[in-house]
């Protein structure tokens, strides 16, 4: 019996559906490649779409979409339910293919005033942000009232892939604001994601959680102080891991391995290569 037929059907499926999940980013494409090849079932691979749309969330995916001037963003904050997905900056709203990884169409939306308004300030004052500390920055902003309570998400979405030189990397930043009787929660969740893969696999994977009130007096007053918390909490999660970076370069990678030999002296290599040459001279008989 081989193993691929002591592996059920409904277990290739969750270990694809594994892989997608944790695919590093910028190599979705590479991962699902290599999810087709080794499910080779058309019916199976169907069942991993939700995997695939999932991932497409926790990355914020920027995509293209025809009549729309702007990159739009997959998350959990504009899923409409059945492929659609929501852009609030252009009051459109699309569908989106995961498998194919292609939009289509570009339908009018209508945003509800009492929520819109506290939505484009912060907008706004978020692009600002992100311009100034963002190499390639992207934001997005939604809003939604459930009952009494205004309820603003923000996301921010930055990244460098370097296929070429073995190496991707990306920030994300997602942002809740619960705004009611004059009071702002904010809730906020920070992540870094760094692949490298040159002659080797290490994905570094880290996490920061944010709480804070903020008292609110009018819309824009409330974008300004918002900005604050994401610029104070950012730039000291930035510090943060710099300094554990610094702090692992002189104990935990130096306790990986040993940086001399067991005498203490450094290899030189130059010298090996010569003995070893000489040593090979040696054994060639003398006409």
């Amino acid at each position: 019996m081989t193993v691929e037929k002591l592996v059920s059907d409904e277990e290739k499926v969750s270990i694809a559906s594994n892989f997608i999940l944790n695919s590093p980013p910028g190599e979705l494409n590479e991962v699902l490649h290599d999810v087709k090849v080794l499910l080779k079932n058309s019916v199976l691979l169907n069942e991993v779409t939700s995997s695939v749309l999932q991932c497409n969330k926790n990355q914020l995916t920027r995509v293209t979409v025809q009549n729309i001037p702007h990159p739009c963003v997959i998350s959990e904050f504009n899923d409409m339910g059945n492929g659609n997905f929501l852009d609030p900056r252009s009051r459109k709203c699309f569908k989106y293919d995961h498998l194919r990884r292609e939009a289509s169409g570009c339908d009018d939306w209508d945003p509800d005033p009492t929520t819109d308004n506290w939505r484009v300030p912060l907008e706004k004052a978020l692009d600002d942000y992100v311009l100034n500390h963002y190499y390639a920055g992207f934001c997005s902003v939604f809003a939604k009232k459930e009952g009494p309570v205004v309820i603003i998400n923000a996301c921010i979405e930055g990244h460098q892939f370097s296929p070429k030189n073995y190496w991707n990397g990306q920030w994300t930043s997602k942002w809740s604001i619960a705004i009611e009787n004059g009071l702002a929660i904010v809730k906020g969740n920070l992540k870094i994601q760094v692949h490298f893969y040159e002659e080797g696999n290490v994905q570094l994977i880290s996490l920061k959680e944010v709480e804070q009130n903020i008292v609110v007096s009018n819309e824009d007053q409330m974008a300004e102080d918002f900005i604050k918390v994401i610029e104070e909490s950012e730039s000291h999660y930035q510090k943060a891991v710099g300094n554990n970076f610094s702090s692992m370069s002189d104990t935990t990678f130096k306790a990986l391995r040993r940086q001399l030999p067991l005498t203490k002296t450094k290899m030189e290599w130059d010298k090996v290569v010569t003995y070893g040459i000489k040593h090979e001279l040696a054994k060639i008989p003398v006409l």
